[in-house]
């Protein structure tokens, strides 16, 4: 019998084995990963970048877990000698309507507690040579890092600590029982008092087998990139953002500089037609089918109709993508571009329309659903496992149960 099962290897699985190993030494915890290494989904496509948490809403737990996670985050990887680099970012307005939105962000910055700064177009080029712009906000605290590396070193320390982490264990079914739940794998059958579910992609679906009705619907989002040519990586120095649509939860194509050197210029935002849907010619029919029948997804298409066209459209034609690269460097051109991965994003989706703009986790019974934790949840991923660890209850020997 595990105190806590946890389902999902991403970050926020790894983090909270992590974060309960510490906080409960004497618990027995077991993590369940279907895939055959750590972080293969999310978090291993992810653009690897260490967010500031100026982009939300202050008071929000994406604002105050970010902000907070930015720091851990950069400290755990001095502490495990794993590459990273607080290299800051810039980003740009280009047309004079994005100006007031632009103030607005390094406002909500200041609300935020973060270290930015009101930079001219000059100072902008100062930093980024090759950036063309109306102005620009500098955000000091933004960093880059390998999240596959950083869940390595988590599955190490949970590992250590005691938990039991098994790989190529995929969760058939769960069955509640009198103190928790029996979960039935390809690798045998686990009792556990607590079930704390970090699926990701499949959050919604891993609720409805232990009964739980979802409060919302999971719809993967593609993310496409393309690289920057090694002898066009001279194009950016550290991380150029636009200012994004406030309507939309995607902060626009920009680039980043990889830990590796590597630049990548994207990800744009086009509905997936598979949950793990890494292709534009991946198809599920299950998974197709539960996002076109749902009511919530046909009034969101009703408010983004056009949003989500420009970003088909940009899907299917390089030159389109190109174009809105262009937009924040002139001087780049499509033969200076190769495709490269892509990630998915597991965005839920609520029945009257609304993408879920916060984490969202609730608590049933003997279980919590963490069913939205997209970007910056990465960089939080350390505040999140601990505030899962804090909110779950722990049944000593005695019986006797008791939480933060």
């Amino acid at each position: 019998m595990y105190d806590f099962a946890i389902v999902g290897g991403g970050i926020i699985g790894l983090s909270t084995a992590m974060a309960l190993g510490d906080r409960y030494p004497d618990a027995k915890i077991l993590l369940l990963e279907k895939e055959s290494r750590w972080a293969y989904h999310q978090t291993g496509n992810n653009s690897g970048v260490i967010h500031s948490g100026i982009y939300y809403q202050p008071g929000s737990f994406k604002a105050k877990f970010c902000r907070a996670g930015s720091q851990s985050m950069a400290q755990f990887c001095q502490e495990h000698a794993i590459a990273h680099e607080v290299c800051g970012k810039v980003i740009v307005a280009i047309e004079p309507d994005e100006l007031p939105r632009l103030e607005n962000l390094y406002q909500r910055g200041l609300q935020n507690g973060l270290k930015v700064e009101r930079i001219t177009p000059d100072q902008v080029q100062e930093i980024e040579p090759h950036v063309r712009s109306l102005a620009g906000v500098r955000v000091y605290s933004t960093g880059i890092v390998s999240y596959k590396q950083v869940c390595q070193k988590y599955a190490e320390l949970a590992t250590v600590q005691g938990a039991n982490l098994r790989l190529n264990t995929r969760v058939e079914t769960l069955l509640k029982t009198s103190n928790g739940y029996d979960i039935e794998t390809t690798n045998g059958t686990f009792s556990t008092q607590f079930v704390i579910n970090c699926a990701g992609l499949h959050c919604d679906r891993m609720a409805q087998l232990a009964h739980t009705k979802p409060p919302a619907k999971i719809v993967p989002f593609r993310g496409e990139y393309y690289e920057l040519t090694p002898e066009k990586r001279y194009l950016v120095k550290h991380l150029i953002y636009p200012v994004p649509n406030p309507d939309f939860p995607f902060l626009g194509v920009h680039f980043t500089r990889m830990i590796d050197g590597t630049v990548h210029a994207g990800p744009n935002a086009v509905l997936s037609f598979k949950r793990e849907g890494y292709k534009k010619t991946d198809f599920d029919l299950r998974d197709f089918a539960e996002v076109i029948t749902y009511s919530g997804f046909w009034k969101l298409m009703s408010k983004h109709a056009d949003q989500g066209l420009q970003e088909m459209m940009r899907s299917w034609s390089k030159a389109l993508f190109v174009q809105s690269l262009q937009r924040l460097i002139p001087e780049v051109q499509a033969k200076d571009l190769v495709p490269t991965h892509a990630g998915v994003r597991a965005q839920a989706l609520m029945p009257n329309g609304e993408l879920v703009d916060d984490f969202l986790m609730v608590q049933e019974g003997d279980a919590l659903h963490v069913y939205n934790a997209p970007s910056p949840a990465a960089t939080a991923s350390i505040e999140i496992g601990h505030a899962i660890a804090n909110q779950v209850p722990f049944m000593t020997s005695s019986s006797v149960a008791f939480s933060a």
